[in-house]
């Protein structure tokens, strides 16, 4: 659709360009037969009868269910099993055969119609795996969680993603996963104790999806793959830790909160997609260190509460042992995401004449080493003050003024980069950070409403105001467009 957009236009700016004169009649046929312009009318028809067909589609599936669910207790279970089979078989056959096919196709929007209807209907067989695996359980009286059922699922769907190299499943198989995370950690029906494959899964859900959905990513060549996993990973890994939990609580290992909060910025902003070279050249690591920054300013806007420096519990016996028995697990993964770590870092600050020639310019290498450098100290800090806090003395005023600081230098970081490189991102970033941070302190302590009223407008001002000479400082760059200053 986009495509189509495109050569729309490009046809009829280049029917203006003729007729100004700017080019002539053989470049113009050279451009409508590279971007096929007679076929822009036959790609809408096409679009439209294919989105007959697709609706069509979706009725006659949805009569076949209607169908088979009105005449399911009636029938034997040989005639469901071969029902079931049939369905994933039949779909995954078809969709196969129709995407494979595809590249033959002469036509261009054929090969991308056909291709797009064989991606659909393996995405549905991928579906119907859960079905029959849930349908098969049933008649056979195969217990299990239903967290189990959504692992294998996606187990099953990442099989084919991996063997197809599509974004599609891929995505598909990493939600799967996710709901089965998600089921396993809140349902507490579920035994603790339980030892099977599920379970283990489930205690290293951020070692295994990135073990197996980065390489998937560069596989694929999907960035798309890449940042799923990678926010998947952060959020998993705050409920793998408990990150807010251990650091409140007192006689508790501050180990746990020290990986909680510092490992995921210093695994991402260390990323490198030298390992993955043999496999594609994509980079994903300027989405990595994007998300680590992301990841670094909720971080220090959550600990500059007061609350979570004041809310100090003290861990009773049973509580301890429960806190050992449930992360002496997940310990296994805080041991290997650290030596990750620590070797991306060593591999990030060390001499490397290869990786420093593929660097540009000299500046680039030194805002980079300078930005390296930042990101290491306020990591080092961090971790600084939640070990004193938590193994030494607890120090709730030093953490609070220290993290409000902390979260003032990286904003102004944010906005510095902004105005250095033209960045939209980076300095409404540090401008909203900024703003945060004022409003959240003079919510948090007591102050007259009348004061509130004066902060509220200074703000709204001051970020007015701000976005109004931002914009008019990026109008003033060499070669300044909204297209080229963005991050």
């Amino acid at each position: 659709m986009i495509f189509d957009n495109f050569r729309r236009q490009l046809r009829k700016e280049a029917q203006i360009w003729q007729e100004e004169g700017l080019i002539d009649h053989n470049l113009y046929q050279q451009l409508a037969q590279k971007y096929q312009f007679n076929s822009l009318e036959t790609a809408a028809r096409d679009r439209f009868v294919f989105i007959l067909i697709a609706v069509g589609s979706i009725l006659l599936g949805l009569g076949v269910i209607t169908f088979v669910a009105a005449n399911w207790q009636a029938w034997g279970r040989e005639v469901k099993v071969i029902l079931l089979l049939s369905i994933f078989l039949g779909t995954n056959i078809a969709g196969f055969t129709l995407w494979n096919s595809s590249s033959n196709l002469p036509s261009r929007d054929r090969k991308r119609r056909q291709r797009v209807l064989g991606e659909g209907l393996l995405l549905l067989g991928a579906l119907s795996i859960g079905a029959n695996m849930a349908l098969l359980a049933q008649m056979f009286h195969i217990g299990g969680s239903s967290y189990q059922l959504y692992l294998g699922w996606g187990l099953a769907v990442l099989f084919m993603a991996y063997g197809l190299r599509l974004t599609s499943l891929s995505i598909l198989s990493l939600i799967l996963f996710l709901m089965g995370y998600w089921v396993g950690i809140f349902d507490w029906n579920i035994p603790r104790n339980e030892w099977t494959w599920g379970r283990l899964i489930i205690e290293h859900m951020p070692l295994i999806i990135t073990g197996l959905f980065v390489p998937l990513a560069y596989w694929c060549r999907s960035l798309g793959i890449f940042r799923v996993t990678a926010i998947a990973f952060v959020i998993a890994w705050q409920f793998h830790l408990r990150s807010l939990q251990v650091l409140t609580y007192i006689n508790v290992s501050p180990w746990f909160a020290i990986a909680a909060f510092v490992l995921p910025p210093a695994l991402l902003w260390s990323y490198n997609d030298r390992f993955f070279r043999p496999i594609n050249s994509l980079k994903f690591q300027p989405f990595a260190q994007a998300l680590s920054l992301v990841f670094l300013s909720v971080m220090f806007y959550m600990l500059s509460f007061r609350w979570v420096w004041e809310a100090r519990t003290v861990a009773s016996a049973n509580d301890l042992i429960n806190i050992l028995l449930n992360n002496w697990l997940p310990l296994i993964d805080v041991a290997i995401f650290t030596l990750i770590a620590l070797w991306q870092w060593w591999e990030l600050l060390r001499p490397n004449n290869r990786d420093r020639a593929e660097r540009s310019t000299r500046g680039d290498r030194q805002q980079t080493d300078i930005k390296t450098i930042v990101i290491g100290g306020l990591l080092i800090v961090t971790a600084s003050i939640i070990f004193i806090h938590q193994a030494l003395n607890p120090i709730p005023v030093i953490a609070i003024f220290a993290f409000n600081v902390l979260l003032a230098v990286f904003a102004c970081g944010l906005i510095r980069d902004g105005l250095e490189l033209g960045q939209r991102r980076a300095f409404w970033g540090g401008i909203v950070l900024l703003a945060l941070q004022i409003i959240s302190r003079m919510l948090e302590y007591e102050t007259a409403l009348l004061f509130k009223s004066l902060v509220f407008l200074v703000c709204g001002a001051a970020v007015i105001i701000a976005g109004l000479w931002f914009e008019r400082y990026l109008s003033s760059l060499p070669d300044a467009s909204p297209e080229t200053h963005h991050s």
